[in-house]
């Protein structure tokens, strides 16, 4: 098998550029490096391509490792003949190597190897050559009949050879290639109920589809409904059908035997490859399932990352309670916390605790000049955020509110690293601090936070756990290298993320970055094992914002200062005109020469070059900064506020299989359903929306007593 042959095609490839994918991977470069920074060898690709390729390239490089431990087994077994080694060969998946080594896999006791250890076996062979005209079965049998080894009479001899074919004929890989594709086509899964309560599962107590397009979403709840005992599931596939593909591939007509390998196949396939192809069939949908599972959690957590941020606001942040208070914490601009307090003000009544922190807010907010209040949206979220709207007039001019998800907050303040960071408050005062700054800065916040406890997928606790971590993981790594980290002020958490860095070297440059600073982005190579490889990974992707060189400031890699350099002399600039930001007919200069005849005559790839004059033009450039800003407010609205046809503004929070939830103000989200978001068929609502997206939404209907609230991103006259 030629695994870059497979890749050129699976990914419309050229043979050079996966030729150079494949060396550079194997030469340890991380994936942010490869996409951002070895462009003329990868054709371009972006680092989402790069991520599939490295998966399959994974997946391919396994199979290969397996088609060579069977092939190794059989041989062993001597087994391994011209034709299986063929079948070996052509087999591309998993499955199918399986299939072929399953008929020598090492089995446990059996009907069929109890049969076998009573002699039958050629008697089996007999029945299944079906060339015998005369005679009977019977007959054939009569030989093999013997008290001593347990063989009783001819009815046992007999039993005993088709017990031997059907362990076979269920161990013939075409066969069941060909059963999993009938069922596979014209399966239908069916669930029902298994127990007398009422539960979440109620639809599915009488439910049926076809196996080709259940969604995902379904396949993770009847699951889980099933594991619950709630649910009983199973396959419903016509029997005839499959029964008739076995008797056209192993039944030939007018033998003696014929009836006999007829009753074989039968047997096969009722008491062998039914379950056993149901259960396949099971975990394909659940793999698949997981699969997309994974993906749309992959696609939510990118966009909550790469959230835009609220810059250049100190902040209050309010971690919401009943009994024991709301905390709150002041932060500034740049997330340091400069006052935390307690504030009872949610609970009905208790009306001197209400004007003691009416008080003390309004007081706190003045004294650090608080311009943006970020309200946690958990229990007593709502009562919060009423008091709060309430202070906004004695508050400085412009001062707004935004509810802030605190998903995985909880799990931060409680965490050791939360500890290390801030020893002196207890928890729910780093959470109120985790809050703030979460508002002010996304990406820096989240990252801090294990990627499942942010809550932006669906049945995550149900998705295989090794790989949900590698997917986020690599979600969280692109987002961190795209944006860039400011390496003098970052966390050890942030760095930590930074392609060619890890925890063990964002830890020893934190230490060395208290112990001695860092003022320039060739100082890094004295951080403690941070060697020649590391440095090459992670340079471009850390900033040194006072650093004499001002190209330590962008995306520039180390690598290419002098084209930077050479680019800015050929068009008559200085190095101190990107500085003090003289750059204004750059991409006029660029055009004048020709990007083409530039990359020629500095030496350089076209991409390389066409990405530093990008950074010239602006040095440091944030890409969240392009995005819709988040909605800050100024009102509160309660559910009781809504009413069919109300138009408003909303924020998607969270994308799913069968529609998005949307923040429009009120403590409960609304649901886009995904039949109410295009006029146009979509087959997934993340074709229309990411988290995070700024919305226009139309409310179609209000259940006050269950706090749902139905929401439509069409006209009600389109609906």
């Amino acid at each position: 098998m030629n695994i870059c042959e497979i890749l050129c095609r699976e990914f419309q490839l050229r043979v050079p550029q996966c030729e150079n994918v494949l060396r550079l991977i194997d030469e340890g470069n991380t994936i942010p490096f490869i996409a951002r920074y070895r462009k003329e060898q990868t054709g371009s690709l972006d680092d989402q391509v790069l991520r599939e390729i490295y998966e399959r390239l994974q997946y391919l490089r396994n199979l290969e490792k397996r088609r060579a431990e069977i092939e190794n087994a059989l041989r062993e077994q001597n087994n391994l003949t011209q034709e299986i080694m063929q079948k070996l060969d052509a087999a591309v998946t998993m499955t199918e190597l399986e299939d072929i080594y399953r008929p020598f896999r090492p089995k446990r006791r059996t009907r069929a190897t109890i049969a076998k250890e009573k002699g039958l076996e050629p008697l089996a062979m007999l029945l299944m050559m079906q060339n015998q005209k005369t005679g009977s079965a019977e007959e054939m049998a009569t030989p093999f009949v013997n008290l001593q080894i347990g063989v009783a009479d001819v009815q046992e001899a007999l039993q005993g050879a088709r017990d031997i074919l059907s362990e076979q004929i269920s161990d013939d890989a075409d066969a069941r290639k060909a059963l999993r594709s009938l069922v596979m086509r014209t399966g239908l899964l069916e669930s029902r109920k298994s127990a007398d309560e009422d539960s979440v599962y109620s639809m599915y107590y009488e439910f049926s589809q076809e196996v080709r397009t259940i969604p995902a979403h379904r396949v993770l709840a009847i699951n889980r409904g099933e594991r619950e005992e709630f649910l009983k599931v199973d396959i419903h596939v016509s029997d005839d059908a499959c029964v008739d593909v076995l008797r056209k591939a192993f039944v030939r007509e007018g033998s003696v035997t014929t009836d006999q390998v007829r009753l074989t196949v039968e047997d096969a396939w009722e008491r062998l490859l039914k379950p056993s192809i149901e259960r396949e069939i099971r975990n394909d949908l659940t793999d698949r399932a997981n699969a997309s599972a994974i993906q749309v959690f992959g696609k939510n957590l990118h966009q909550l990352l790469m959230a835009p941020p609220v810059k250049g606001r100190v902040t209050l942040g309010v971690d919401p309670g009943f009994r024991t208070g709301c905390k709150l914490a002041v932060v500034d601009e740049n997330g340091k916390v400069l006052a935390t307090g307690v504030g009872h003000f949610t609970l009905p009544g208790q009306e001197a605790a209400k004007a003691r922190a009416r008080k003390d807010i309004v007081e706190m907010c003045r004294k650090h000049g608080v311009t943006a209040i970020a309200i946690g949206n958990g229990t007593a979220s709502r009562e919060a955020e009423q008091f709060i709207a309430s202070l906004l007039p004695e508050l400085p001019q412009g001062t707004a509110y935004m509810i802030v998800s605190e998903a995985g907050a909880s799990v931060y303040s409680a965490s050791k690293l939360a500890a290390q960071e801030f020893p002196q408050y207890d928890v729910s005062l780093r959470s109120a601090v985790s809050i703030a700054r979460r508002m002010q800065d996304p990406l820096a916040e989240l990252v801090k936070i294990d990627p499942k406890a942010i809550g932006v997928g669906q049945y995550q606790h149900d998705l295989k756990e090794k790989e949900l971590e590698e997917a986020l993981d690599g979600v969280v790594e692109g987002c961190v290298n795209s944006v860039g980290v400011e390496v003098s002020t970052a966390s050890p958490s942030l760095l930590a993320h930074v392609a060619g860095i890890g925890p063990a070297l964002a830890k020893n440059i934190v230490a060395y970055r208290e112990e001695n600073g860092i003022t320039s982005r060739a100082q890094l190579k004295k951080v403690p094992k941070l060697g020649p490889k590391a440095f090459e990974q992670c340079a471009g992707f850390l900033r040194v914002r006072d650093s004499k060189n001002v190209l330590d400031a962008t995306a520039v890699h180390p690598e290419s200062y002098d084209t930077a350099k050479a680019l800015l002399e050929t068009l008559g600039y200085q190095i101190d005109d990107v500085k003090n930001q003289k750059l204004t007919d750059l991409q006029k200069r660029v055009e004048q020469r020709g990007l083409k005849a530039l990359a020629r005559d500095l030496n350089a790839g076209e991409p390389t070059l066409a990405d530093i004059i990008r950074e010239l033009q602006k040095p440091g450039r944030d890409p969240r900064d392009d995005l819709p800003k988040p909605i800050l407010r100024t009102d509160v609205l309660d559910i009781k506020d809504l009413t069919p046809g109300m138009e408003l503004m909303g924020t998607v929070r969270n994308v799913i299989d069968f529609g998005a939830f949307v923040d429009i103000g009120v403590h409960q989200d609304g649901l886009v359903h995904i039949s109410r978001m295009s006029t146009r068929f979509i087959r997934h609502p993340s074709e229309v929306l990411k988290v995070g997206d700024v919305v226009k939404v139309w409310v179609i209907d209000v259940d006050v007593k269950k706090q749902r609230i139905g929401l439509s991103m069409l006209p009600p006259k389109a609906i």
